[in-house]
């Protein structure tokens, strides 16, 4: 049994591999449909934190693949008060045939996973969100034909999205370049992380607080919101300290000319990202958001086939 935690743990063959099936269900689907391959099977989904993209994805995913999904939200279930972590991990597990959680504290995930008697698939906790980056490396194999030797750059916060992007950089031989305001850097832990990894792949990864320096020659950027849900009542001093961070027009333009642009959304229009680059000809928004249902059919396929 594997969980889809933390993409640490899981190789590059084995993620590019994950992103070639995510490509042939994607083709599949687009021909009129994929095969039921979940047949009676059922995915449960524990939500702590609202969800568009994370939601409707894993629940059509189950859907297209011939299985069913069940979404507890918070209120249903209220783990760790109401319940024990452990105790709704073993009552959930005996239900269903994998279980995805969209979770505030890792190491709620983490417990839960010991718990758990079936897959347990990680839509977002504070440290990492795989399944995002997952997605993302598949839109940008779609856009230029491969990942090895590209370079990511992320301009922002170092969250949990930068996180999992840099350890999928990693692990597949991208160059990776991230600006952050001083004390918004990533953590030690996944940077050390990312260091052994990519000692692996011969992947350059480079830290800047210079937005500039970071997207100079990229072929990919990256930013996300600068408030994450659980920081409400830092909105104010991150919107002043992370102003130089926006991505627009002239940024934009230091980049390769034909980079890409990428968001994992909810944008914030006017403070990460203008406009005139989230709707722009080198935007791939929309299409990576798109991807996160063929991404999550690849996970699924993988844990619960």
């Amino acid at each position: 049994m594997r969980h889809f935690i933390d993409l640490a743990d899981w190789s590059g063959s084995d993620i590019m591999a994950l992103i070639r099936q995510s490509v042939e269900l994607k083709a599949e689907w687009k021909r009129g449909g994929n095969r039921p391959i979940l047949a009676g099977q059922t995915l449960g989904m524990l939500f702590q934190k609202p969800s568009l993209r994370t939601r409707v994805s894993f629940d059509v995913a189950a859907y297209q693949l011939g299985g069913y999904s069940i979404m507890l939200a918070p209120n249903e279930v209220d783990m760790g008060k109401r319940e024990s972590v452990a105790d709704v991990a073993r009552v959930i597990s005996g239900y269903v045939q994998a279980v995805m959680l969209r979770v505030f504290d890792h190491r709620q995930l983490l417990e839960f996973a010991r718990h758990s008697t079936v897959p347990v698939i990680n839509g977002l906790s504070d440290q990492h969100h795989p399944c995002q980056a997952l997605a993302d490396m598949l839109t940008i194999y779609e856009k230029f034909g491969k990942i090895q030797g590209l370079k990511i750059a992320f301009v922002g916060d170092g969250n949990n999205v930068a996180a999992s992007l840099l350890l999928a950089s990693a692990q597949l031989g991208a160059r990776f370049a991230i600006a952050t305001p001083p004390g918004y850097e990533l953590s030690q832990e996944v940077y050390q992380q990312a260091v052994t990894l990519a000692a692996g792949s011969s992947t350059l990864i480079e830290s800047f607080s210079d937005p500039q320096r970071a997207v100079r020659d990229a072929d990919v950027i990256y930013t996300d919101t600068w408030v994450s849900m659980g920081q409400e009542a830092e909105a104010a001093q991150r919107a002043d300290r992370f102003k130089p961070y926006q991505v627009n027009d002239a940024l934009v333009a230091l980049a390769n000319p034909n980079a890409v642009v990428m968001h994992c959304l909810p944008a914030h229009r006017g403070e990460e990202i203008t406009d005139s680059v989230a709707d722009g000809k080198q935007s791939v928004i929309f299409q990576q958001a798109h991807n996160r249902l063929h991404a999550q059919k690849a996970i699924l396929a993988k844990l619960m086939a």
